[in-house]
């Protein structure tokens, strides 16, 4: 079983508002998200909220998902993180860590992603394009376990880092797909692309 980790618990502070409430393509940023990983094959999508879970959990109304909240509502990635695994681990074999803020995300992407990791189990499955890594990342469950103690300092990277030998890149051939949304001018390139 994969569960995909949605970490939605950021405070926006580049953007000036919550940018995960913002509408695009007729629908908020966090539900193109959760509705793109609903139409790939994800048995359990567990959502990370914080300071503004209450707006995030009306934005996914009637979505089947279970939601995690990270009580320190400053805390960084890491702790969204581990939210979510503590959420998922040990039911699930895989977490899939996605952004809440990468809109382009489509269940394409996502499918490519599991389907390397059926054909490399126990690898950790990253997208990348023009040598640079993104999200989301996919990792086995004996690995994502280590994010509950360790890596304070480094957090994915960390991972990643210490793990260097069973990472497998995953080409994507459009860099679009793997950017995030955290300025104002980001949210209105994006708007401009007739998303």
């Amino acid at each position: 079983m994969i569960c995909a980790v949605v970490l939605a618990a950021g405070r926006s502070e580049r953007m000036g508002t919550q940018k995960l409430l913002l509408p695009l393509g007729g629908k908020p940023v966090i539900a193109r998200i959760v509705d793109e990983l609903r139409q790939s094959s994800h048995d359990r999508i567990v959502v990370v909220v914080g300071r503004d879970g209450e707006k995030v959990r009306h934005a996914l109304a009637g979505r089947d998902v279970t939601f995690a909240t990270n009580p320190d509502f400053n805390g960084d990635m890491l702790s969204s993180i581990r939210c979510g695994l503590r959420a998922t681990l040990p039911d699930c074999e895989a977490a899939l860590i996605v952004l809440g803020d990468q809109p382009n995300l489509t269940a394409q992407l996502v499918e490519k992603l599991t389907r390397a990791f059926a054909d490399m189990p126990g690898k950790i499955i990253v997208p990348a394009n023009g040598g640079h890594r993104g999200h989301p990342l996919l990792i086995p469950t004996r690995l994502a376990a280590e994010l509950l103690t360790g890596y304070e300092k480094t957090g994915l990277r960390g991972l990643l880092d210490a793990h260097a030998a069973e990472v497998c890149r995953i080409e994507v051939a459009d860099s679009a797909l793997l950017e995030d949304m955290d300025t104002p001018e980001d949210y209105q390139r994006l708007l401009g692309g007739g998303v």
